[in-house]
C-alpha cells in the first residue's frame, strides 16, 4: 500500500523487486482517470510499455486533451540508412519505442520530441490539479525491474508549477534555454505538509538539495541512481559528516563504480556506502532519493551530477514536515527511509 498523507501518495517499489508498491498501477490509474475535454500533459524521457501506451491511447480516444513530450533520442536509429527501404524496415535497438510512439500520434495526441542536446529526463505528468511526479520511467524495466518512486500530489498550487514548466516544454524551451524564465516555485502547504517543487536548471535543485543538508541535525540517508564527483552534493554530505551527522547511502553498482563517481570520495571520508542492483533479477536502483532526519525527502528525476543541474530537464520534489512537527510529512519521510534500509539490506554490498 502506497504511503498516504492526505493528498500526497507515495509508491515505493516495484512489487517485482519486494517493494511495497506497484510503480505501474498508479501511472494507468493516473492516464485512466482523465475525462473527455480535460488536459492530461506528460512529459517522460521514455516510453516502451504497452500497458502504458494504451493507457494513453485509451485517454485520447474518450476525448482527453493528450500532450505528449519525449526525449527523441529512443526514437531515433544508431545509422543512417543507405536508402528509403531500408529506412522504412522495423529492428534495432528501440523499436518498441518506435511502435508505440507512432501508435499514440496516430491516436491523435499531440506528440512531440524533445531536441534538447542533452537529456530529457523528465517523468511527469499533470491533469488537473493533480500531479504525478518520481523516478520512474515509463518503461517495462522501470515498472519490474528498476528500484523507483512514484509521487502523486493533488494541489492546484503544485500542478500550476508542474504546468508551467510543460508549457516551457512544449515551446522548445529545453535545458540551457530554459534558464531565463525569472520566477521559482513557491513552496505549497499540502494537507499540512510542505512541498516544494524545483526544475533544473532553471532553479537550481542541487542547491536547494545542499542548503536541506546542512540543516540536518542527526541523519541523512540516500539511494541515487547516479552520483558524481561534479556534483557539490558530496561535499555538503561530507560536511555534515565531519559535523557528526550519521550518512548511510546506496549507490547503483554499475553507476557507482565509474571512474568519476563520488563513491571513493565519500568512502574515504568515512562515510558508509553499499552499491546494489545489477544483479540476478533485479535491474538498476534508480532512486534518487534522499531523507533527511527522517523529517522530510527529496524525491524526482534529479541525479547528483553537473549535466543533471546544468543542462538536463529534471524535478526534484522536497517534501517536508510543517514547523517541525512530527506530522504528515515525517511520515513520508520514514516510509523513504525504511525503504532505503530495505534496499541496503536486501540487495546491498559494501562499496
Amino acid at each position: 500500500m502506497p504511503i498516504r498523507a492526505g493528498d500526497i501518495e507515495v509508491y515505493l517499489g516495484p512489487t517485482e523487486q519486494g517493494g511495497p508498491d506497484s510503480l505501474i498501477a498508479p501511472i494507468v490509474a493516473f492516464i485512466d482517470g482523465a475525462r473527455r475535454r480535460q488536459n492530461l500533459m506528460i512529459a517522460v524521457q521514455e516510453i516502451d510499455n504497452q500497458e502504458i501506451a494504451e493507457a494513453i491511447i485509451r485517454a485520447r480516444l474518450r476525448g482527453v486533451n493528450v500532450d505528449l513530450v519525449v526525449e527523441q533520442s529512443y526514437l531515433l536509429g544508431k545509422s543512417r540508412p543507405d536508402d528509403l527501404m531500408e529506412a522504412l524496415q522495423p529492428g534495432g535497438a528501440h523499436e518498441v519505442n518506435r511502435f508505440l510512439f507512432n501508435a499514440i500520434l496516430r491516436s491523435t495526441a499531440d506528440v512531440k520530441m524533445d531536441f534538447n542536446p542533452s537529456i530529457f529526463h523528465q517523468k511527469f505528468m499533470v491533469l488537473g490539479n493533480s500531479v504525478l511526479t518520481g523516478s520512474t520511467n515509463f518503461t517495462t524495466t522501470g515498472v519490474t525491474k528498476n528500484l523507483n518512486h512514484v509521487v502523486e500530489i493533488h494541489n492546484r498550487g503544485v500542478a500550476t508549477a508542474f504546468k508551467d514548466e510543460f508549457n516551457e516544454i512544449k515551446h522548445g524551451r529545453f535545458g540551457k534555454r530554459s534558464v531565463d524564465r525569472e520566477e521559482t516555485p513557491k513552496e505549497a502547504i499540502v494537507s499540512e505538509t510542505r512541498v516544494k517543487p524545483l526544475f533544473a536548471p532553471d532553479h537550481g535543485p542541487e542547491m536547494e538539495i545542499m542548503k536541506q543538508i546542512l540543516k540536518a541535525q542527526k541523519r541523512i540517508d540516500f539511494a541515487v541512481f547516479t552520483f558524481a564527483k561534479s556534483s557539490g552534493i558530496d561535499d555538503a554530505l561530507i560536511s555534515a559528516h565531519k559535523r557528526g551527522v550519521k550518512i548511510t547511502g546506496v549507490l547503483d553498482r554499475r553507476q557507482g563504480n565509474q571512474d568519476w563517481a563520488a563513491k571513493d570520495s565519500l568512502k574515504k571520508a568515512g562515510i558508509k556506502l553499499k552499491l546494489a542492483g545489477g544483479r540476478g533479477a533485479l535491474g538498476k536502483l534508480h532512486h534518487k532519493l534522499m531523507v533527511i532526519d527522517d523529517k522530510l525527502a527529496v524525491f524526482g528525476s534529479f541525479n547528483y551530477t553537473k549535466p543533471a543541474n546544468r543542462s538536463n530537464d529534471e524535478n526534484i520534489v522536497v517534501i517536508g514536515e510543517l514547523f517541525n512537527r512530527a506530522d504528515k510529512g515525517g511520515k513520508i519521510a520514514r516510509a523513504a527511509r525504511k525503504e532505503i534500509d530495505r534496499i541496503a539490506e536486501e540487495f546491498g554490498t559494501p562499496a
